[in-house]
């Protein structure tokens, strides 16, 4: 079911507009201990990428199933950059997420209607002031079926005119993920009061989580 508003879209985008991912200043190096995953559980990989991987990691925390979000790279040639290398916008990497979930709680689907309501996929290479090919808007399917249903929801979503403009979302096979540093993971939980988190990240997380009021972890 697409839930897209343009509304939505709107003020994310305005509310983007007033920072940049890039400019903010390394704020901790702690690391949240992770959710503990049975090793007997079945889980499933998504990896996006919609911009500034802090806005993105805060958003998909957010939603049953998910047991794991983590901030990196994909897309790129050169194996393990650093958050210098990707911001330059010559590696090939985009920042991504990377998540671990359920698919008996949550559904591959479901994840991407979140990919769609969490940025703008109209735009191209850029997310509010954050601009360069390393912020693109991305999927990086697993297997056949993450593909199939990729396309499938992007061109329902062009027929339908849920954004003004076409997409421009690259879907494309996923290869490597490289793990951001560590002051960039659970990045809004440990540094809400910073500015970025304040005036970007909080406000398209309370919009997000309007949106999937019915499926946020208890």
């Amino acid at each position: 079911m697409i839930r897209l508003t343009k509304h939505l879209l709107s003020a994310c985008l305005l509310v983007t507009s007033l920072a940049s991912c890039a400019q903010q200043p390394r704020q901790t190096e702690k690391v949240p201990e992770d959710m503990t995953i049975d090793k007997n559980m079945k889980t499933a990989q998504a990896t996006f990428g919609t911009g500034c991987f802090w806005c993105t990691e805060a958003q998909f925390q957010q939603l049953e199933g998910v047991l794991k979000v983590e901030s990196g790279y994909s897309g790129g040639a050169k194996p393990h950059p650093t958050y210098e290398e990707v911001c330059t916008g010559t590696t090939g990497h985009a920042e991504v997420v990377q998540i671990t979930y359920d698919p008996a709680k949550i559904s591959f689907e479901t994840l991407l209607e979140a990919f769609w309501q969490a940025h703008d996929p109209t735009t191209l290479n850029r997310q509010g002031n954050d601009i360069g090919t390393q912020y693109r808007s991305v999927i990086f399917y697993h297997d056949e079926e993450q593909h199939r249903l990729a396309e499938l929801y992007k061109k329902k979503l062009d027929e339908s005119k849920a954004f003004d403009d076409p997409i421009v979302t690259e879907i494309t096979p996923f290869k490597a993920f490289y793990v951001a540093e560590n002051y960039h993971q659970d990045y809004y939980n440990l540094n809400g009061s910073q500015p970025y988190c304040s005036y970007v990240i909080r406000p398209k997380l309370e919009k997000f989580k309007k949106v999937f009021k019915d499926k946020l972890k208890k």
